[in-house]
């Protein structure tokens, strides 16, 4: 990754800024579908965080699809920042959906019908 700088000023939180550098990274190409990332510990120590901030973010990109967590394979990149992004937007609109009353279900219907 190319030299990253994390802003302890910046509003984001560090774990957020460290998910925004991960998908940046993917964006442009630095990481493709199926690489294998380095470890927590050493993105951490190259970032200046804790390794834990590193790992919340790494699992915040798993469940947006961005990344996979495999034992003894370490974690690798699953997908393109578009895939990310929608499985992120979809989450959102469920979330949205149960607050205004809508059962899955019911949101899956809509959707086929738009």
């Amino acid at each position: 990754m190319r030299d990253v700088k994390i802003d302890r000023d910046d509003p984001l939180t560090l774990h957020e800024q460290v998910a925004a550098e991960l998908r940046r990274a993917v964006a442009e190409g630095e990481a493709l579908p199926g690489e294998r990332l380095p470890p927590a510990r050493d993105l951490a120590a190259v970032l200046g965080v804790n390794t834990n901030t590193v790992l919340r973010a790494m699992r915040t990109l798993r469940d947006e699809g961005l990344l996979d967590f495999r034992r003894g394979r370490g974690v690798t990149v699953a997908g393109d920042r578009r895939s990310g992004e929608v499985t992120v937007r979809a989450r959102d609109l469920v979330r949205f959906a149960r607050s205004q009353g809508y059962h899955v279900d019911e949101l899956i219907d809509l959707i086929k019908r738009a």
